[in-house]
């Protein structure tokens, strides 16, 4: 995207929605419906959560004369904004958030929200990963993303993959969280460790998310954790191939 924003940021452009809802502006409404409902349920806007992302978006768009400030989208106006909470053992509440009866992101209740792309360039900032405990599903996902960013069938010697496995073996034996290794602590400078990197693609975000899938307890991936920053680099570099988002500067 160029340093002038060319087109309305739209909920596909954001998040992984289909059909009418893909192809509709954020508009400011649905960015005020969605941080009253997270309000209510929460009692605060989640940073970098849904309602977050869509005003920053809401607020582009309306300074780039696409939206009125008073405007909402029709899918947002008749089939509803919510955020809605489900219990999981061991303690675990995520919150999950739709437009239009569509999921567009999801938190654990009081930790970090999903990643959630904004447009690069002049219009907003990229992709980052929170501090979250690197955990086995964790190093699973940074395995398949280095394999993919390298084209290598074997993981680097002292690369992210080899670390993030470390990582995860270590955080399994400590029992406090302030103590263990976070994915901010192994992505750290993550683009020198990889003898070779390329964009993210729709298939890279695949890939990375059934793998941190496949060795995750709850068979799905984290709100905050590598398959959804992946996933939202994909997005990015789908629109605007000009981006530099590649597969190791999510981390950066």
């Amino acid at each position: 995207m160029s340093q002038q924003q060319q087109q309305a940021i739209r909920y596909g452009d954001l998040f992984e929605v289909q059909g009418e809802l893909a192809e509709k502006a954020v508009a400011p409404r649905d960015a005020a419906m969605m941080q009253t409902a997270e309000n209510t349920l929460t009692g605060h806007t989640q940073k970098g959560g849904a309602a977050a992302v869509m005003q920053s978006a809401a607020a582009k768009n309306e300074r780039a004369g696409f939206v009125c400030h008073g405007d909402a989208s029709e899918v947002a106006d008749d089939l509803g904004v919510s955020a809605t909470e489900t219990d999981f053992p061991a303690g675990r509440t995520v919150i999950t958030e739709s437009v239009g009866g569509q999921v567009v992101g999801k938190f654990d209740q009081g930790g970090s929200a999903a990643a959630a792309g904004t447009p690069g360039g002049g219009c907003g900032g990229g992709v980052t990963i929170g501090k979250k405990p690197v955990e086995r599903s964790d190093a699973a996902a940074i395995q398949a993303a280095e394999v993919r960013a390298t084209s290598r069938t074997t993981i680097v010697p002292g690369g992210i993959a080899a670390a993030a496995q470390s990582a995860a073996t270590f955080n399994a034996r400590t029992t406090k969280d302030e103590e263990k290794t976070t994915l901010a602590d192994v992505l750290s400078n993550a683009k020198a460790k990889l003898p070779a990197d390329r964009p993210a693609t729709r298939k890279d975000a695949e890939g990375v998310a059934g793998a941190e899938m496949r060795n995750d307890p709850f068979l799905t991936t984290h709100p905050t954790g590598v398959a959804a920053s992946v996933a939202a680099a994909a997005r990015l570099n789908q629109q605007a191939l000009n981006n530099n988002n590649n597969i190791d500067d999510i981390v950066q």
